[in-house]
């Protein structure tokens, strides 16, 4: 029986394998090149282009839709709501919710 579990004990121990070092410990951070540091900040500041580029465009489609929902409201009365009222108010808030995200930035 002692037999037993000794030979249990070195099929186990036998099977049970360290992580390498590599994945115990995180890796040494190698410090940016002043070429990467720089190549970082022009592509930051093209994706703030980008994204500045995009803000004006959906704000001048954003007055636009006002501009037409208002136009849309002042034809209906009181007891008449349009669905294409609706639709262009929803097509409203999508778009503003798109600004505002494109705001916060990345």
């Amino acid at each position: 029986m002692a037999a037993l579990f000794l030979c249990f004990g070195m099929c186990c121990a036998a099977q049970r394998t360290e992580a390498p070092p590599s994945v115990l410990q995180p890796q040494q951070h190698v410090e940016d090149t002043p070429w990467q540091v720089q190549q970082r900040k022009e592509l930051e500041r093209k994706r703030n282009l980008q994204r500045q580029e995009e803000l004006k465009k959906d704000t001048e489609k954003l007055l636009e839709l006002a501009t037409e929902l208002k136009q849309s409201v002042d034809k209906t009365d009181e007891n008449t709501l349009s669905l294409e009222v609706i639709k262009k108010a929803d097509q409203i808030e999508k778009l503003a919710r798109s600004v505002k995200d494109k705001m916060k930035g990345p």
